[in-house]
């Protein structure tokens, strides 16, 4: 670089090293969707796995728009008066005002770029509780709206100058902001829709473990930028996330193992990947802000509460399919709890509860609450909303056939000789009955015309 480009650099405050480092985390939070697609893919039904799968990329599309049209200027632009707490202004709109300026030391557009990739894995997640049965139109409107109204505004709250963040309220990368909303959604929607069809009659087995470990994998490698890059700079704080994020999953995993051992007798590798993104999960809002020792017990205690969530799942008449709310709400609330717990000002932030402040605590506990109580209750209303207007689940002949003929008119994987054929008429998004499909290898061979 020139001395004069050096110079006009310096002089906007934008660090080149920072910028870099911002660049590789937002690419490594995109990465995060397709490897959560490859997660839940995998744990579905060889039916269902391409349309599951389509559910987290689809976020790429949805939710990435709607963030950069409106949902930034919801959570960062600059507000006042008596909604300053509550929500942000309308002067990014579009990403007016966006540009390549300086927001701390890094160009305002990559920082709005950066928060964008939070809310596209965010509204994926929620897809965990409910593949299998929700039609995919109505699916992509739900998260179009929730990021709007339930994503943006919680993210203002802690991030962009609210309330919470007025309170004192700790979350480094979005313990509150993506898990606990996320799973308290997951849950609201599993429950609003109801069981799968077969769902307590017979077992509903993962298709792919393979998917499953390279998508936790992924997940894994995606989240040292998400956690990492929450630092905004390439400073200490970002190295402090970054091996926090190495320690607290290896913990949980090691726990999450010895409690299947301990049950079953066994470890398996679904255990194993539910483990690693408990431990992930549970770090997210504590890794700056707890050192390497602290990450380690974050993470081997959250182990515990979301490995029971889920057994207790298992036995009650909730079919949350992938267990959305235990791993990933349970553990964002644990984790959110225990950066009250283990927080050091020394490390960055403030002091938790055992080192003299137990007040954080109690804040954290409030900030949990009260996002909770919000994200149900207009979680529970757009749904509603949704399903005057059009059917949100899927018929019960579509949940037989697989979700991937009734909603693609595509399978994951071909049958026999050849793919299965959708008859002419079959609903796809347009809703309506399924007729049969009947695999090419076994229909009869159609003579060629003279």
């Amino acid at each position: 670089m020139e001395g004069s480009e050096l110079t006009s650099a310096a002089a906007t405050g934008i660090e080149s090293a920072d910028t870099a480092w911002m660049l590789v985390s937002c690419a490594l939070v995109l990465l995060m969707t397709p490897g959560l697609a490859f997660f839940y893919g995998g744990l579905v039904r060889a039916k269902n796995a391409l349309n599951t799968m389509m559910m987290s990329f689809a976020s790429l599309g949805v939710a990435g728009l709607v963030w950069v049209l409106a949902g930034y200027s919801l959570a960062f632009a600059p507000s006042s008066g008596e909604i300053q707490p509550w929500i942000g202004g309308f002067g990014h709109l579009f990403l007016q005002g966006v540009g390549l300026e300086a927001n701390g030391s890094i160009p305002h557009l990559l920082f709005a770029a950066y928060q964008g990739t939070f809310a596209i894995i965010t509204a994926a997640l929620i897809s965990g509780a409910v593949v299998e049965r929700i039609r995919f139109g109505p699916y992509l409107a739900f998260i179009a709206g929730w990021v709007l109204l339930v994503y943006s505004p919680v993210c203002h709250w802690v991030w962009g100058g609210g309330w919470l963040a007025d309170l004192g309220a700790l979350d480094f990368a979005g313990g509150t902001v993506v898990h606990v909303t996320a799973g308290t959604a997951a849950v609201v929607l599993a429950w609003m829709l109801g069981p799968r069809s077969d769902h307590g009659r017979q077992a509903i087995l993962p298709h792919n473990v393979p998917f499953v470990l390279l998508g936790a994998g992924l997940l894994w490698f995606g989240w040292l930028g998400f956690n990492g890059g929450s630092a905004l700079a390439a400073n200490e704080s970002a190295v402090l996330a970054f091996v926090n994020t190495l320690l607290a999953p290896a913990a949980a995993l090691v726990v999450w193992m010895v409690l299947d051992a301990v049950r079953d007798s066994i470890v398996t590798a679904v255990g194993g990947a539910t483990g690693i993104i408990v431990g992930l999960v549970a770090i997210t809002p504590a890794a700056g802000f707890v050192g390497p020792m602290s990450a380690i017990a974050i993470g081997a205690i959250a182990a515990f509460p979301c490995y029971y969530a889920i057994l207790l799942r298992s036995r009650s008449s909730l079919d949350d399919s992938l267990d959305v709310g235990a791993a990933h709400g349970m553990g964002g609330l644990t984790g959110a709890l225990l950066t009250g717990l283990f927080a050091q000002a020394v490390w960055g932030g403030q002091d938790g509860l055992l080192f003299g402040n137990p007040r954080q605590v109690l804040v954290q506990g409030i900030g949990v609450l009260a996002v909770m109580a919000y994200c149900a209750v207009v979680s529970w209303g757009l749904i509603r909303l949704i399903s005057l207007f059009t059917e949100v689940r899927a018929p019960e002949t579509g949940e037989r056939t697989g979700l991937d003929i009734l909603e693609h008119g595509e399978e994951a994987y071909s049958s026999g000789e050849g793919a299965t054929i959708v008859v002419p008429g079959s609903p796809g998004m347009g809703g309506g009955t399924l007729q049969e499909a009947v695999p090419i290898s076994r229909m009869a061979p159609v003579e060629n015309e003279a």
